[in-house]
């Protein structure tokens, strides 16, 4: 067993090395120009690329997220460090940490998630923002201003004074990163970001351009231990928490995002908090950045083929043997190289990805408000106002209400209300319900998930005076009971209804709940209930009144033009077997044949017939389906006729010569079982049906050479009516050839459905 371990270990190692290269590799450059965009010494990025990499990587709860500095985080510790210096900016960055483990002890990594991720993205889009446009300034020659305003105005200015070498170099360096990815494999095993900064070094030193070398003369270990914010504490207090809560929710998301490029074990968010916590305690006491799980190191993890976290951490210990044994070397980089680096990661940051996500989960409101205020207010104040702005949203769809009026042509209007239907929306149920004229018959369906008193007393008083004025309103609520229950007085409106089973459109009429009558007060209904109620011009209203509302929006336009059906359906007449329910097909699905004991005729069988030819001939050669499905039933009374010789068909000559077509699916069944007959002889004669029926398909020569060429499939089915399970019945002979996909597969619960594997 010690053996196998090892071996386990040495084999993920040959995964994790090369990984570990490749992080190291990109982390470098970043945590340089994450360092110069924070305003901080371009060591407190190696540090915090360092202890990410060992801290985290050892603590966290991921076994392929990689920390360490973020761009994200960079405005606020810029602000932090024009606030209260660098050495205070290490404080607040080991309290932060402090923060983070205590939230991570206490399990409340979840509860981070909470936050809308539209105001993470907003910020990270600010942010990129800014970073572009003060960085801008240094490719371009010049100096960053104190905010994204200034830099934008003063933008055209630094355009007209060019400083040609500078300029040079950093054009040099956004034209490698753009061109980059485009590059053939071999070339890319070297990250973008390291590329263009070498390129743009080896061009300034072969060619003598004047420009600006990274400074690393100051001694950062001297002078950068941690000391106290001096100011208001509350201030200090809020610095706190926004680095720890924008740290930590960067790093779940993060995270949860890693966690669905990858295999192997979920993270455990709790401890990747509580490592990310001892991470920043540990860069904030040793002068680094502040730390988090960052994206697009996690994702070269990833890619690169790591398999635990020793990628991780092997890639801090890179980091770290390159700060001590060739740290001179980053002297020889250009600032207007970092400074370009710093442009293309900050207009990166603005994702479209994110920007298409928002938009369809309807929180583009959030994401601009939270953009807006973090490039005109700050980061904190911006946070603060798409929060808000969230929670005012959401709010909003918790007590939204939908009331759309629709009136036939019998002059019946029907009043659909769908939502929460709370005091909020009373104004504008009573609004549309009191423009209804006095004697109009109503049906007013309520498809809601709430009803307090306001909204029921208000919805009840309309319906007595409607009812005393002469008309009638009959209420039906397609989910829980909530003004049912309420009028009859078994409980106040802000009371949760017991569960009802609703009437779906596929329960028999006789099990369904009487409708309310429409006047008030009520009869006892009778015990049973009136023939009436089953007639088909009855069901027919009951599908005008409810279904066409709901589902005429959605009806496919194709379908609605043409009908292209993938199957041939033949099934049996009997009244409980509903082919839609059984493949969970929709309109424009199923081309349908139906009659007793689902037959087949054989090619040239007596008593002769063409309805069930006819329809196989449309349906192969006009609309060129895919496959042919023939579906029994237990308990087939065809079959039961059949297997009594034609006794149970009594006096029906009709009936018995189109039995005489299931005289094949007899003698197979005679053939397997014999002639003794027991308990379940009746199923197993349905089951052989099914197959016999596939069979006699194939005395059509068209459709047994469509099979052979692979073009058409043909499919059993046994619909066992008391489980109301669909089991495949094999073929007799195969049916297909090689590499042709059944669209009917099998579902989870041994069902069937329509739809690719």
């Amino acid at each position: 067993m010690f053996r196998d371990t090892q071996s386990s270990r040495l084999a993920a190692l040959r995964h994790d090395v090369p990984a570990s290269l490749v992080v190291f590799l990109v982390a470098v450059p970043l945590s340089l120009g994450i360092a110069m965009a924070s305003g901080a010494p371009l060591a407190a990025g190696l540090i915090a690329a360092v202890v990410g990499g060992v801290v985290a990587g050892t603590l966290g709860g991921s076994s392929v997220q990689v920390s360490g500095p973020a761009a994200g985080l960079s405005l606020v510790v810029a602000n932090l460090v024009q606030t209260y210096g660098w050495r205070a900016t290490c404080m607040i960055t080991l309290l932060a940490g402090a923060v983070q483990v205590v939230l991570g002890v206490l399990k409340a990594a979840r509860a981070a998630l909470a936050v809308s991720p539209a105001v993470i993205h907003g910020m990270l889009a600010a942010v990129g923002l800014i970073i572009a446009l003060s960085q801008l300034h240094v490719v371009l020659g010049g100096t960053p201003q104190q905010s994204a305003v200034e830099n934008l105005v003063e933008l055209p200015g630094q355009l007209a004074d060019l400083h040609g070498h500078k300029v040079l170099i950093g054009l040099l360096t956004i034209a490698v990163l753009a061109v980059w990815t485009r590059l053939p494999r071999r070339i890319r095993a070297v990250p973008a970001p390291l590329a263009a900064l070498l390129a743009a070094a080896v061009t300034a030193a072969l060619s003598g351009w004047d420009v600006t070398h990274v400074d690393l003369s100051h001694d950062v270990v001297e002078w950068a231990f941690p000391v106290l914010p001096q100011g208001d504490w509350h201030l200090v207090v809020a610095a706190v928490l926004l680095v720890a809560l924008l740290a930590g929710g960067e790093s779940l998301l993060c995270c949860v995002a890693v966690d669905g490029l990858h295999g192997g074990r979920r993270a455990d968010l709790d401890q990747e908090l509580t490592g990310q916590g001892v991470a920043n305690m540990v860069s904030g006491a040793l002068g680094g950045l502040p730390v988090a799980g960052v994206i697009v190191r996690s994702t070269a993890n990833v890619a690169a083929g790591a398999r635990t976290r020793c990628a991780t951490i092997l890639h801090g210990v890179w980091v770290l043997l390159f700060a001590l044994g060739f740290g001179w070397s980053v002297a020889l980089i250009p600032v207007e190289a970092l400074a370009a680096l710093l442009v293309f990661i900050g207009v990166q940051m603005v994702n479209l990805g994110h920007i298409r996500k928002v938009h369809g989960h309807g929180e583009t409101p959030v994401y601009v408000v939270t953009m807006a205020a973090v490039i005109l207010l700050g980061p904190a104040e911006g946070v603060l106002a798409g929060l808000a702005l969230a929670a005012l949203l959401a709010l909003r769809r918790l007590t939204w209400v939908s009331v759309l009026k629709h009136a036939d042509r019998e002059g019946r209007v029907r009043v659909a209300v769908s939502g929460s239907l709370t005091f909020l929306g009373v104004p504008r149920l009573t609004r549309e319900l009191r423009a209804i004229p006095a004697g109009t018959p109503v049906d007013l369906d309520l498809d809601i998930d709430f009803m307090d008193n306001a909204a029921f007393e208000a919805l009840h008083s309309w319906r007595l005076d409607h009812e005393r004025l002469g008309g009638a309103v009959e209420v039906d609520e397609l989910h829980e009971e909530w003004y049912t229950l309420a009028a009859g007085g078994g409980r106040t409106p802000a009371a949760k209804p017991p569960p009802a089973e609703p009437d779906r459109w596929w329960r028999p009429f006789n099990q369904r709940r009487r409708r309310p009558p429409s006047r008030c007060p009520a009869p006892a209904p009778s015990s049973e209930p009136s023939r009436a109620e089953h007639e088909p011009p009855v069901a027919a209203r009951e599908h005008h009144r409810r279904t066409p509302p709901p589902v005429r929006p959605r009806f496919p336009d194709p379908v609605v033009r043409r009908q292209q059906p993938s199957h041939l359906f033949i099934t049996c007449a009997d009244s409980r077997i509903v082919p839609s329910l059984i493949t969970a097909s929709g309109p424009g699905d199923l081309f349908t044949v139906r009659n007793i004991g689902n037959l087949v005729p054989r090619r040239g069988s007596e008593p002769h017939d063409d309805s069930v030819v006819a329809a196989i001939e449309y349906a192969t050669q006009v609309l060129s389906v895919h496959t042919i499905t023939v579906c029994g039933h237990s308990g087939c009374g065809a079959m039961a006729g059949v297997l009594s010789a034609g006794v149970q068909a009594g006096s029906l000559p009709g009936l018995r010569r189109w039995l005489r077509h299931g005289h094949h699916s007899l003698a197979r069944f005679i053939e397997t079982e014999g002639d003794r007959l027991h308990g379940g002889a009746l199923d197993v004669l349905c089951r052989v049906n099914v197959q016999q029926q596939l069979e006699n398909l194939r005395t059509y020569r068209k459709v047994d050479d469509q099979v052979r060429a692979g073009r058409l499939e043909l499919v059993g089915l046994f619909f066992d009516i008391p489980t109301a399970r669909v089991h495949l019945v094999p073929p007799l002979r195969p049916t297909r050839p090689g590499g042709f996909a059944t669209p009917l597969v099998k579902t989870s619960d041994g069902g069937v459905r329509v739809g690719e594997e």
